[in-house]
C-alpha cells in the first residue's frame, strides 16, 4: 500500500470542514494515513472544534496568523514531508472532498510513470467544477495552441474536456490543489509551493513547475473530488470579498509568464484588456475594483510577493 497523508487548509468555513474532515476520517486507515488540517487563524469556533476531536490519525496546526491557502498548503507539505515522509501527499480547501472509494481506487492504481496526479472534480450536483478543470499549457503545445487560438478558442481551447472526464487518464501541464496527490519524488524534484502568493495560482504555478522541470502529471477520472466552492457573488463574475481582485490577477500574471515565455508580452495585449472590462460586473465600487488591479498587474509583472496581506486590506478599504 502507498502511505497516503490528506492536507486541509481551512479559514472560517467550520461547517465545510467538518463534512471534509468527516468524509476524509471514514476511509479506511489502510487507504489514508493520516489527515492534517493546517487552521488559519480561524476565528468561527474551528480551533475549539478541531480540539474537541479524538481520533488518533487527525492532525491539527494551528496558525498565530492567516498564511492565505497558498501559506497553509506549503507549511502542511513541509510539516507531513518532514515529520512523516509519506510515499503522496492528497491536498484540498476546507470546502474540497474525496468521493466515497477514491482513496481506495488510488490504492489499486499503478502509478509508476506519475509524479503527481490529478483527480476530476465536480460540484455538489454532479456538474463538473470548471474552476478545477486541469489543463495543457498551449504555448508548450502546438496543437493545442492552434485548437485555442483559431478553434475553439478561450478556456475550452487548452482544458480537459467533459469528454476527458469519461476516458482514460491523460497527461496534463497544470492542475488545482483540489484532489491533487503529489509524489515524494515530485516534492524531491521542485521543493513545495510558494506560500508567499497568498491565495490563488499557487495550485498552477507549482503543477506549471513540475511539468517544466520534467514531471509527470496524469489526470484520473476514477479519482473523483466535490467542490462545495463560493468565490464569486450571485451573478458569478464580481469577486467576494473584493480584496481577492489583487491576488487573483498578481498571481495569474505571475502564472501566464512562466506558461507563454517569448509570448508573454504579446499575451498582455489581450489580457489587460480583458481585465479593465472586468469593472462593468462591480457597479459602485469599481474604484477599489480598479485600484486593487493595478496594484495587482504592476506587482505581478515585477513578481513581487512581498506585499502583506494588511496592505491589501488597506487598499480595499481607502476611500
Amino acid at each position: 500500500m502507498k502511505r497516503l497523508i490528506a492536507v486541509v487548509v481551512t479559514y472560517n468555513r467550520l461547517g465545510k470542514l467538518q463534512e471534509t474532515v468527516a468524509r476524509l476520517l471514514d476511509v479506511p486507515v489502510d487507504a489514508l494515513e493520516k489527515v492534517l488540517v493546517v487552521n488559519n487563524a480561524s476565528t468561527d469556533g474551528t480551533g475549539d472544534w478541531l480540539a474537541a476531536q479524538r481520533d488518533p490519525r487527525l492532525i491539527v496546526e494551528h496558525m498565530s496568523d492567516n498564511l492565505g491557502g497558498a501559506g497553509g498548503f506549503e507549511h502542511g507539505m513541509r510539516l507531513v514531508t518532514k515529520t512523516y515522509d509519506p510515499d503522496w501527499i492528497v491536498m484540498m480547501d476546507d470546502d474540497g472532498r474525496p468521493t466515497a472509494g477514491t482513496f481506495e481506487r488510488f490504492q489499486g492504481m499503478d502509478v509508476s510513470q506519475w509524479d503527481a496526479l490529478a483527480a476530476a472534480v465536480y460540484y455538489p450536483d454532479g456538474a463538473i467544477c470548471d474552476m478545477n478543470r486541469p489543463s495543457r499549457n498551449p504555448f508548450w503545445h502546438g496543437k493545442v495552441f492552434l485548437r485555442t487560438l483559431l478553434g475553439r478558442g478561450g478556456r475550452d481551447g487548452f482544458h480537459i474536456t467533459p469528454e476527458d472526464y469519461q476516458g482514460a487518464p491523460k497527461q496534463i501541464d497544470v492542475s488545482s490543489f483540489v484532489g491533487l496527490f503529489v509524489s515524494r519524488e515530485a516534492i524531491a524534484q521542485i521543493g513545495f509551493p510558494d506560500g508567499r502568493l497568498f491565495v490563488y495560482g499557487e495550485d498552477g504555478l507549482y503543477t506549471l513547475t513540475l511539468s517544466k522541470s520534467g514531471g509527470r502529471i496524469g489526470f484520473m477520472p476514477d479519482l473523483r473530488f466535490e467542490h462545495d466552492c463560493s468565490t464569486f457573488g450571485d451573478d458569478d463574475r464580481r469577486f467576494r470579498p473584493l480584496w481577492k481582485v489583487y491576488y487573483y490577477h498578481r498571481n495569474l500574471l505571475m502564472l501566464y509568464r512562466e506558461a507563454s515565455g517569448l509570448f508573454f508580452v504579446p499575451l498582455l495585449f489581450v489580457v489587460f484588456p480583458k481585465w479593465l472590462l472586468k469593472t462593468r460586473h462591480h457597479k459602485g465600487e469599481r474604484r477599489v475594483f480598479l485600484r486593487l488591479l493595478r496594484h495587482a498587474m504592476w506587482d505581478g509583472l515585477l513578481k513581487r510577493t512581498s506585499v502583506d496581506h494588511g496592505s491589501v486590506l488597506k487598499w480595499e478599504q481607502a476611500e
